[in-house]
């Protein structure tokens, strides 16, 4: 028996015998005796309550710093059961408090990094508080920070206005607001509904249209640059190395034979890399200077069957089989430019089924959504998921002595006619889509 129960049953026993000896002073009138023994008993009792209330408060305290959260304290496990095990829901509690607050610390380092803008909301009793909110999105409003949703009203009243238009489900939008009376800018938002049984959140980011627009021009330059800085250097390093070398021949006072032959395949090389350099410009001029479309009213079906006449003898020669379901519509267009860029893709199309047995290129005209949709799809190799994001940009190519200008040509013909080519990849091979407006 533990030594704390011992007290307690100690003071119990002494209180029964002290009460006894009470009742029986008491049924012998022995008023002082009586009062002595009662008073006796009482004490005991009082002792024995507080020897129990005492781990039963220790027990209560150690909860109610578990409630409030308050993790200060240092308890002591003890030999009481009940004192011992809300000493262990204390320690485990706090462990997991202390787990909480570095993983939201985390959380929130993570986000406020993040280059776009942030805020979550909460909603509490069908009304909604800010639950966080990044430093990225307060900068792009221009306003401070608020726990309280409903003060963002004064201070961004355009667009307080469209998160309730939204009513906090699930949007994805643009939308032009002045920021402290400024010029209207252009931003992206997107709102997702978060809940589950017991809470509801909205996720609200937001991004600048023109932020977004020079990030992308500043990448597509920048991959730009590294394909003709690549091509020029390839080009121009040869050709440095032999002008080096010519000139040492050239300073010696007698040429001999093998030095002519040797100037001679030197300035052949020179030659060669010269066109390819002239050529590389001539693709890149191509790119950069595209013509203005010359529009008229013209069949799309016309101008697949066209493109596949002038590619029929590569079809047989390669014996691919040429599959086409083709609705008749007309579009307003370029003939000339729409035939270029359906065979640049014919022939990438070509290029791709090369090693397949059983080769299959298959044309198909249709309507989605308004829209008129040219699929061209092959049952190639197909595009590896680590290059599909570069395979529009100019001069990148996977074919030794391609251009690499087919699919950076096609994609600016169709954006010149208000349309955008989309690249899917299949199970077993690729399909570009392009997309007209009807």
């Amino acid at each position: 028996m533990k030594k704390q129960q011992i007290f307690w049953l100690i003071f119990i026993i002494l209180a029964i015998f002290s009460g006894i000896f009470a009742f029986d002073f008491y049924s012998q009138n022995k008023w002082i005796n009586f009062f002595l023994f009662a008073l006796m008993s009482l004490i005991f009792i009082v002792l024995a309550k507080n020897s129990a209330l005492s781990y039963v408060q220790k027990t209560e305290k150690l909860l109610l710093a578990i409630q409030k959260k308050d993790f200060s304290l240092f308890p002591k496990t003890e030999e009481n059961s009940l004192v011992n095990s809300a000493v262990k829901l204390y320690y485990q509690s706090k462990e997991e408090h202390l787990s909480l607050s570095s993983y939201k610390l985390l959380y929130e380092e993570i986000l406020n990094q993040l280059e776009i803008g942030l805020m979550i909301l909460s909603e509490k009793d069908n009304h909604w508080e800010v639950f966080y909110v990044n430093p990225v999105f307060l900068e792009i409003l221009q306003i401070p920070k608020y726990n309280s949703w409903e003060l963002y009203e004064n201070k961004s009243p355009g667009f307080y206005k469209i998160i309730q238009q939204t009513n906090y489900e699930n949007s994805q939008e643009f939308f032009d607001i002045s920021i402290n009376e400024n010029t209207k800018q252009s931003f992206s938002l997107r709102t997702k509904k978060v809940q589950n049984v017991k809470n509801r959140f909205c996720i609200i980011s937001l991004e600048s249209v023109q932020k977004i627009i020079e990030q992308k021009e500043k990448l597509a330059w920048n991959n730009l640059m590294k394909v003709i800085s690549h091509e020029l250097l390839n080009t121009l390093t040869p050709v440095n190395s032999l002008i080096q070398n010519l000139e040492y021949i050239a300073n010696q006072e007698i040429i001999e034979k093998e030095d002519q032959q040797d100037m001679k395949e030197s300035l052949m090389i020179i030659n060669s890399k010269s066109k390819q350099l002239l050529n590389f410009v001539d693709d890149y001029r191509q790119v950069a200077e595209l013509p203005k479309p010359a529009f008229k009213n013209i069949s799309l079906t016309d101008i697949v069957e066209s493109a596949l006449d002038f590619l029929k003898p590569e079809f047989e020669k390669n014996q691919i089989i040429i599959i086409n379901s083709l609705e008749n519509h007309m579009i307003s267009a370029d003939e000339k430019m729409i035939e270029r860029c359906l065979i640049n893709l014919y022939l990438n199309a070509i290029f791709a089924v090369s090693d397949t047995l059983e080769k299959t290129i298959k044309t198909e005209i249709k309507t989605f959504n308004k829209r008129i949709v040219l699929s061209i799809e092959d049952n190639g190799i197909g595009i590896q998921k680590e290059i599909q994001d570069k395979i529009f940009l100019p001069f990148f190519t996977t074919r030794s002595g391609g251009s690499g200008i087919g699919l950076t040509l096609s994609k600016s013909i169709i954006e010149a006619h208000k349309g955008y080519v989309n690249y899917k990849s299949l199970e077993q091979g690729s399909r570009f889509e392009i997309w007209f407006l009807s």
